[in-house]
């Protein structure tokens, strides 16, 4: 019997282990320069360049710089029916979500061209890819994982905390194997596993903006990119002044803060029609800018 105790105690021990969250808090290693007119949805580093989705309507647009200097070298106003959401490139490809609209718009990333869309079932949030497939959210504690290609839906995970659901996952970017998301309205980004949807990781940016900085219309904190060349950690947040080069600096477990329980909200999944998608040429439908 004590065998079996100590046995279990043992399991017991090592799944506590395996599903505990690694806290981190950041140092800021470099500040850059940002509109304020950027209602920052989607961030992403390709080729030396930074690509930024924006939101509003009438106002949304895709905008790429470049990042060494930060000089504005494209351009895509969004029809003012939609409110861009996040953004990721892909290959040769540069995918929108619209937040209402049930669209994933799709550009030729070169030029910004308009080539075609998927219809995709509920809200769109953020956006990011693995490489082979895109991966979306919707406000929910939900991940969707799309077929570039089709624009099917293949599955979804749930993303959990400690067996508690993580909602409101925003902005989206793939790092090191897994999904990071800011969570919307807080100071959070969570490390999610993508074949899990286990939260592994938390990064707590509380002061990040500083209070001085703050305007009439300055919004939550919301963008990730990862620049591939070297590594470096940007993140900013809508109409900030600024973007943030930062390293994480791990938290040990009797430093971490008791954090307040997210509060429940829509759950925009649980009304999907379907998970089936059709892309559609762009020039075909009055709809689509």
């Amino acid at each position: 019997m004590r065998h079996i105790l100590i046995t279990l105690f043992i399991s017991l021990t090592l799944q506590a282990q395996a599903q505990a969250t690694q806290h981190y808090s950041y140092e800021i290693l470099e500040t850059r320069p940002q509109s304020r007119q950027n209602f920052v949805q989607g961030l992403q580093i390709v080729g030396g360049f930074l690509y930024v989705g924006t939101g509003l309507y009438g106002q949304s647009a895709i905008l790429r710089y470049r990042l060494d200097d930060g000089t504005l070298d494209a351009s895509k106003a969004v029809s003012p029916q939609f409110f861009g959401e996040g953004i990721t490139v892909m290959d040769d490809l540069l995918y929108q979500l619209t937040w209402k609209s049930r669209m994933l718009l799709v550009y030729r990333a070169s030029d910004l061209t308009p080539q075609k869309w998927f219809r995709v079932p509920g809200e769109g949030w953020g956006i990011t890819h693995n490489g082979e497939t895109l991966i979306y959210s919707d406000g929910s504690h939900r991940l969707h994982f799309i077929n570039p290609a089709t624009g099917n839906i293949s599955h979804s995970v749930e993303v959990m905390e400690h067996g508690e659901p993580v909602i409101r996952l925003n902005e989206l970017e793939w790092v090191d194997g897994k999904v990071w998301a800011n969570v919307w309205a807080s100071n959070r980004i969570v490390i999610i596993d993508p074949k899990t949807g286990e939260v592994t990781g938390s990064i707590d940016l509380t002061g990040l903006l500083p209070a001085d900085q703050r305007q009439p219309g300055t919004d939550v904190l919301n963008g990730i990119a990862i620049n591939p060349a070297n590594g470096d950690i940007w993140v900013t947040g809508k109409r900030w002044p600024a973007l943030y080069r930062i390293k994480l600096i791990p938290i040990e477990k009797t430093q971490i803060p008791a954090q307040k329980p997210a509060q429940s909200g829509p759950d925009t999944a649980a009304e999907f029609p379907g998970t089936s998608g059709h892309a559609e040429v762009l020039g075909n439908s009055p709809a689509v800018p």
